[in-house]
């Protein structure tokens, strides 16, 4: 009698606790999982932080605008090298124009500059999509291939 006693007092405590138990452990896990995130976030912070105290500094402005948009001081002159050669540096979040093809109507090179805007820059990375795009134009049924392009480097010097 006594062993029923005692086994049924068992049974009751792991039917008690057991639900307890095991929400306590999903918790615990869901709070580890939210201090990885708050972790990685504070990371993202720190960078962009970093970034925002380096586009406070003027020098850095300055050598974004020459690097990115050409610009050049007064009294410098500005030379631009074509080479067959593609640039190793691309700006992230940028996507590569294609060589106009004068084989297509304006409206077929239209499109296709649509196509490539919306395909984003991940569609336009010469490593990932090969050397060129294929378009189509849908009322004259032609397609037409443009390879890669000539790209230009940028060197100044002052007076």
């Amino acid at each position: 009698m006594r062993v029923v006693v005692l086994a049924s007092i068992f049974v009751l405590l792991a039917v008690t606790l057991v639900p307890t138990l095991r929400s306590y452990l999903r918790q615990q896990g869901e709070i580890e999982s939210l201090r990885g995130q708050v972790s990685e976030q504070r990371q993202g912070v720190s960078d962009l932080q970093k970034e925002q105290a380096r586009w406070n500094d003027d020098a850095y402005v300055a050598q974004q605008a020459r690097e990115r948009l050409k610009f050049v001081k007064i009294g410098e002159k500005s030379y631009t090298v074509i080479d067959a050669k593609p640039s190793a540096k691309a700006l992230p979040g940028v996507a590569k124009a294609s060589a106009a093809s004068s084989d297509h109507p304006w409206y077929g090179q239209l499109w296709e500059s649509v196509q490539v805007a919306d395909a984003g820059p991940a569609a336009t990375d010469p490593a990932k999509a090969g050397t060129g795009t294929t378009g189509t134009t849908g009322t004259t049924g032609t397609t037409g291939t443009t390879g890669t392009a000539k790209t230009g480097s940028t060197t100044s010097s002052a007076k």
